[in-house]
């Protein structure tokens, strides 16, 4: 059968093509999600430098199986894995909240996992830093997959690198700061990245905006070392009494109070555990799954997005696989609402090649 006849036999066609038999071999793009290649969405697996500038892909998904920077709960080594097959989809999506078929509009691949080795830190926010410079470096918006909150140190750094002279604001999404110094003398942990990047000069502290804080998490200290520096921040409380989109709209406005680009990074625990209990250090209290979805969409919708970063599941606590799901989502809202504005603009479709 041709390739073409293959590809309009979706798994969802009312209309199939005439003479369709029962043995058609679909494309792997069409097959049931839990048939055939593993990589994100069933995207095309392209991890060579050269090859990634010559196509210039929108976006590129890119993982990052690291947790040896961990202060509670191990296992985000495994979230790029299961956050890739935890969809049940197959084949071109059509976002409802969005009207978009996002793949019909963005060139997206899957450029593979940095090339981590465990029980080696430096060695492993390095390689992850090198990946996302080639893919940033490539044209295409990098979309890491975590492992532990650490990655964003090396993920953020390389994308203000490619980016600059802009300059860039981060939006995080997380119950928890991150701006630790250290954690028992660990400078690169999961709870400090967000201090290394201010202090690298990689982000300005003032454009730097954290949203879903709660619990019992920062002290005094590291509380005093955020406002020196400018940071700006929204605790659940806030949301809870203004409502989640006023909240994120101030967030997107403190961010670029200044910078022109946005990096977005979204520790999974922002969930409320109840939704999301696959974490390293769940948090009771924490936003509905539609508010941070919706949340995605408002950033995305409403910036110049240069880079991505979704981590901390870690799927060996979450039988149900709820939080991957909940992971690829997130993925999915950005993608769709950098495909929203794709069209917004007046650009034409740039599908991808399968």
């Amino acid at each position: 059968m041709a390739d073409d006849q293959r590809r309009h036999a979706g798994p969802n066609d009312e209309d199939p093509p005439v003479g369709l038999d029962p043995y058609t071999e679909f494309l792997d793009y069409d097959l049931p999600a839990y048939v055939g290649s593993t990589t994100f969405q069933k995207l095309p697996f392209l991890t060579d430098a050269d090859a990634l500038r010559a196509r210039r892909p929108d976006v590129a998904i890119v993982g990052a199986p690291f947790d040896d920077a961990v202060s509670h709960r191990p296992g985000a080594r495994f979230g790029p894995r299961a956050v890739r097959v935890a969809s049940y989809h197959a084949g071109s999506l059509n976002s409802l909240q969005l009207d978009i078929q996002p793949f019909d509009w963005l060139d997206c691949i899957d450029a593979g996992d940095a090339p981590i080795v465990p029980a080696n830190l430096a060695r492993g926010h390095e390689v992850i830093r090198r990946k996302v410079l080639e893919v940033a470096g490539s044209g295409a918006v990098p979309i890491v997959i975590g492992g532990d909150h650490s990655i964003t140190f090396p993920s953020a750094s390389a994308v203000a690198e490619v980016v600059a002279p802009r300059r860039m604001g981060i939006v995080h999404f997380d119950a928890h700061a991150d701006t630790a110094n250290s954690t028992w003398g660990v400078l690169a942990s999961h709870g400090t990245p967000m201090r290394r990047l201010i202090e690298s000069g990689a982000v300005e502290g003032r454009n730097f905006v954290q949203v879903g804080l709660r619990g019992y998490w920062p002290p005094p200290a590291t509380l005093a070392w955020m406002q020196d520096h400018g940071l700006r921040w929204h605790l659940m409380t806030e949301i809870e009494e203004r409502g989640a989109e006023a909240v994120v709209a101030d967030a997107i406005a403190e961010a670029l109070d200044g910078p022109e680009v946005i990096y977005l990074s979204v520790d999974i625990d922002v969930i409320d555990p109840g939704m999301a209990p696959g974490t390293g250090t769940p948090e009771p209290g924490g936003l509905l799954t539609r508010e941070l979805l919706r949340a995605i969409r408002q950033v995305v919708g409403r910036v110049e997005l240069v880079g991505m970063d979704v981590v901390e599941v870690a799927p060996v606590y979450d039988v149900s696989e709820v939080t991957a799901s909940a992971a690829h989502r997130c993925i999915m809202e950005a993608i769709s609402a950098l495909a929203a504005r794709r069209r917004q603009r007046g650009e034409d479709p740039r599908p991808t090649t399968r």
